[in-house]
Order: C-alpha cells, then structure tokens, then sequence
C-alpha cells in the first residue's frame, strides 16, 4: 500500500489532507511533536510518528518508507527569526527526499510566493519553493490565499460582540479559501501518481471579499449587526507581545501583512479557473463558525 508522509499532520490542512489520503486506499504517515494530538485523531492506518520537521536526521529516519511527502511549515515563535525556521525545515525536507528517493512533494506555499524579497513568509515560501525546484522529484507548490479559519479566533467576539479585526483596509479585496480546500487538493495530488515535473497551483476561494463584504454577510447569517474594526500596527504589536512572540519575529509578522494589505500585491494576483475551490464564504460560516461555542 502507498505510504504518503503528512508534516504538521495536527493542523487544520495536515489533518485534513492525512484523512483524505487513508480514505483513499492509503497509509498517512503522521509527523508531529505531539504524540496524543496525533493519536486522538483516529485517522485509519495511520501511523503517528514523532518528528522535528527542522531535523534532517529525524526526518529521513520519519519518511524512510514514503512514496511522497506533503510538507507545510507550522508556525512557531521558539527560535530567532521565521526566516531561520523556514530554512531548517526546508533543509530538513531535502534530506529526506533525497535519501530516501521520494518520489512526489506537495508543499503549501502562499500566493505571490515568488513576486518579491521582503514580503514575510511569503518570500520565504518562494524561497522554499526555489529549493525544492532543484531536486529531481515531482514537486507541486500550493498557493493558497488568506484562510477562513482565520475567523474562528474571533468567533466569540463576532457571536457575542458583533464585531471582527484584520490589520487590513474594510475595502480591502481578499480570497477567502477554507483549509478543508486545499488539504483535499494535497491529497488528491498525493494520490495521483500521474503528474510530473514541478508545478504551482494558485488556491484562492470561489470568489474575493472585502472585509466591509464579510461584516455584511456575517450579519445575515447571525441575524445580528456585525462591525468590521481594522486592528492597528499599535494594536497588532501589543497582541504579539501579549503572546510573547520575539520582537524579531514580531517585524516579520508586520512585512507579512503589510505585504497581505497592499492592494497592488499578491492578493491582486489575477484568478484562472484552476484557482477556484469550492468551500464558500456562506458555507463556511455554517459549517464551522457558527458551530464553535
């Protein structure tokens, strides 16, 4: 039976993705540092596997069985600087699918990760991208758009308050796309043995939305008035020191959405019909906002 490894198989793209693939006739391989998060998932087949995805040794030794390799970088606010990460899980990555001869590697990237240098995470995406391009594997680059889930974090606050924050412009364009979305399209790539060479696929909602654009449809689908509050630079530090993140990584987080809020920058990337996914804003709300408690 095919074996497909599944980084940061606990997040929201990881799990879904990871469930996907051993409904598809196909072992998921689970890479984690939580072993009780993994297990709790019940996925069929599964084997959890505890890793440091920034460790080549640990990853070669994870994926010594692999057929492909599904890799995203999960957060983390432990060392210097995101770039440093990004580089040592990308390095980490390479080693494993060089030793062991990996066939097939979907990555999740971001939309506009090749357009410029000082764009956050989304350069460093590109940066990501650009080394894997080099290995002689089949490598898919997603690049998704602003995820949905984004509004869980404030689903108290739009259920009980009436009101939401980005550090973005309310008439700001944005492609909404559900991670439910683009963990099926990882694992319909990780499935599919007939794709070759090295690709990058826009992911990016069925449609863009402003913020003002989602105050008016969260008001319809809560029967309530819901305000849209763009969060400040100021605002937004004081958040990141609250949770302890480093001042290095703090500036880091400020390119990146200063890059996400330019209205002439890698959210105006023009949409082709491959980029559409179908989770919708409406269907999302329902599904799972309005579910949380």
């Amino acid at each position: 039976m095919k074996k497909i490894a599944i980084a940061a198989a606990t997040g929201n793209i990881g799990k879904r993705a990871a469930q996907k693939i051993a409904s598809g006739n196909a072992t998921a391989i689970l890479l984690g540092q939580n072993l009780e998060r993994m297990n709790r998932l019940a996925i069929k087949g599964a084997i959890p596997t505890v890793t440091d995805l920034s460790d080549p040794g640990q990853m070669i030794a994870a994926t010594q069985d692999a057929d492909a390799l599904f890799l995203l970088v999960p957060p983390v606010t432990r060392l210097p600087s995101l770039k440093e990460w990004y580089q040592r899980v990308t390095a980490a990555g390479i080693a494993a699918v060089t030793e062991n001869k990996i066939k097939r590697v979907v990555l999740i990237s971001s939309l506009g990760a090749t357009t410029a240098a000082d764009l956050g995470t989304v350069s460093y995406c590109g940066r990501m991208e650009a080394a894997f391009d080099e290995l002689d594997a089949h490598v898919l680059a997603l690049r998704p758009g602003y995820f949905m889930e984004n509004f869980l974090q404030q689903a108290a606050e739009i259920k009980n308050e009436g009101k939401f924050s980005f550090p973005f412009p309310d008439d700001h364009d944005i492609p909404w796309v559900s991670t439910d979305d683009i963990g099926d399209a990882a694992a319909r790539y990780l499935l599919d043995e007939t794709w070759a060479g090295h690709w990058k696929l826009n992911l990016m909602g069925p449609e863009n939305i402003t913020l003002a654009e989602a105050a008016e449809r969260l008001a319809v689908l809560t029967n309530r008035p819901v305000e849209y509050v763009r969060q400040s630079v100021e605002d937004l530090t004081a958040q990141f020191s609250s949770w302890g993140i480093p001042g290095h990584i703090q500036h880091e987080l400020l390119a990146l959405y200063k890059a996400l809020g330019d209205p002439d920058g890698v959210y105006a990337t023009p949409r082709t019909p491959e980029a559409v996914t179908p989770t919708d804003f409406e269907q999302f709300i329902k599904r799972k906002l309005l579910k949380t408690t």
